[in-house]
């Protein structure tokens, strides 16, 4: 209990009256503090991003449009700005983290690559293995058969399907393996049911037992539960 009421303790850093900055999540959740850069201005984010930088060392920014990308950019640290993903990574130093397991993100068309990219580099900037394969959607069954194959071969502890329109994507793919699969329903899709209802319905409604569904395009909520999975599978893993 005195480990627990220490976590609800822990100090946070105010900056400038927009933010209360928890840098020391990662010690109680296993996930460390992410900017949401969508709605925030382009100057809190960079404000935010060098605060949280200069206390940790590392900050990952999700959801950025492209002028917070830009701002971003600016700052002299390393960077890996991914303007597919509306994504920042900024370090000034290279965090060592322990290698745990293995996630497959597969994503079911191309429109959907955004959100499976966000999911991709958070899994490995946490320390997990990600193998990536895009456009193997149920529009053509086929592109995914060697994929499902590969979670087996690959010992992969965990898939992500990233799928927009109707979503089924996820479904097949729990029929073919037999580890947890998380899915990612995305805005894509149009008329009734579009901007990702009827993708989150259908995941939500699969027969295929063994899905966990996230909300409308978070894939970095979807990469966070996976690797808080590897962390627990790793544990055992190593006996």
């Amino acid at each position: 209990m005195k480990d627990h009421a220490s976590h609800l303790t822990r100090k946070c850093l105010p900056v400038d009256g927009i933010a209360n900055l928890d840098f020391d999540r990662e010690k109680s959740t296993g996930i460390p503090e992410v900017i949401l850069a969508r709605g925030k201005t382009v100057e809190d984010v960079h404000t935010l991003a060098v605060h949280l930088l200069e206390k940790t060392g590392h900050v990952i920014v999700t959801k950025a449009d492209e002028k917070q990308l830009d701002l971003l950019e600016t700052i002299d640290v390393k960077k890996d700005i991914n303007r597919k993903a509306g994504l920042a990574v900024l370090k000034t130093n290279d965090v060592k983290r322990a290698a745990l397991g293995t996630v497959a993100v597969f994503a079911a068309g191309t429109s959907d690559i955004p959100v499976a990219e966000e999911a991709r580099i958070i899994l490995e900037e946490l320390g997990c293995r990600a193998i990536a394969a895009y456009d193997i959607g149920i529009a053509g069954i086929h592109r995914v058969l060697p994929w499902a194959a590969k979670v087996s071969e690959e010992d992969v502890d965990v898939v992500i399907v990233v799928a927009g329109m109707e979503g089924a994507l996820a479904s097949v793919v729990k029929s073919m393996v037999d580890v947890p699969v998380i899915g990612v329903p995305t805005s894509v899709g149009y008329g009734y049911g579009g901007g990702g209802t009827s993708a989150l319905m259908s995941m939500l409604q699969s027969c295929s037992p063994g899905i966990t569904v996230v909300n409308i395009d978070n894939g970095f909520g979807a990469a966070a539960a996976a690797y808080l999975m590897c962390r627990r599978i790793s544990k055992y893993k190593e006996g």
